[in-house]
């Protein structure tokens, strides 16, 4: 995910959106479970309403942007059932990968929109969302693309409009140059508060933040992921 910040009005999404050809279980799952969980964003200036997006009522609304393969939201999903998940990923591989853990778990609390995530936070009311994850995304190495990382001065405003005071937003990467970019901006913005006390705090991944395939990846090529945690201030100070 990304944006165009010389252009705010109007949303580019970068990326790819297809890789190798589905294979045909990926293909069913696609055509059969996709259409159960998909969420669209609402026309301009509609709002989402959380509390319809599930069969059940949900004690809180948890969202990620770009999941990658799955498999950090099918474990929240799996461990959280009474939250509600958006998960947002644009690449179809992606999706698919997902959907499987889905059809092999039975999660029925996680909507997927397979689109950019910018409109479905905009179409989310005021502090509705509980905890916030962006792990691992695109670094945009070349610095004539750095307006396209989803963490930065254009996307952190939306983050923190839809945050609940005290709710938790978690990003990583394995990338030095973008670990400092994210944590500079994030640090910097005045309605987040780092958590970490020691290095371990984000040397360490903690127990509920389950290993992806992009850390494995990482870890096999001797990178070294941060993993960072802040707390959306409560809007009364």
């Amino acid at each position: 995910m990304s944006d165009d910040s010389s252009t705010p009005h109007r949303k580019v999404l970068y990326g790819r959106r297809h890789g190798r050809p589905l294979r045909k279980q990926r293909q069913e799952v696609m055509e059969t479970l996709l259409p159960r969980m998909k969420l669209s964003a609402p026309t301009e200036g509609a709002k989402l309403d959380p509390a319809s997006l599930f069969d059940m009522p949900k004690r809180d609304l948890w969202f990620e942007v770009g999941f990658g393969g799955g498999e950090h939201l099918a474990w929240q999903a799996e461990h959280h059932p009474d939250i509600g998940f958006i998960g947002c990923e644009p690449f179809v591989n992606g999706v698919s990968s997902l959907l499987k853990h889905v059809q092999a778990g039975g999660q029925s609390n996680i909507r997927v929109v397979p689109d950019d995530a910018r409109p479905i936070l905009d179409a989310l009311p005021d502090a509705s969302v509980g905890r916030a994850f962006v792990l691992f995304p695109d670094p945009w190495p070349k610095a004539r693309h750095a307006f396209r990382r989803f963490i930065g001065p254009v996307n952190l405003p939306r983050l923190s409009r839809v945050l609940k005071d005290g709710a938790e937003l978690r990003i990583a990467s394995d990338d030095p140059q973008l670990q400092r970019w994210m944590l500079e901006h994030t640090w910097r913005h005045p309605d987040f508060e780092w958590t970490a006390r020691t290095a371990e705090d984000w040397r360490i991944r903690p127990a509920d933040w389950p290993q992806t395939r992009y850390e494995m990846k990482a870890n096999e090529a001797g990178r070294v992921p941060m993993f960072l945690r802040f707390i959306r201030k409560s809007r009364a100070t």
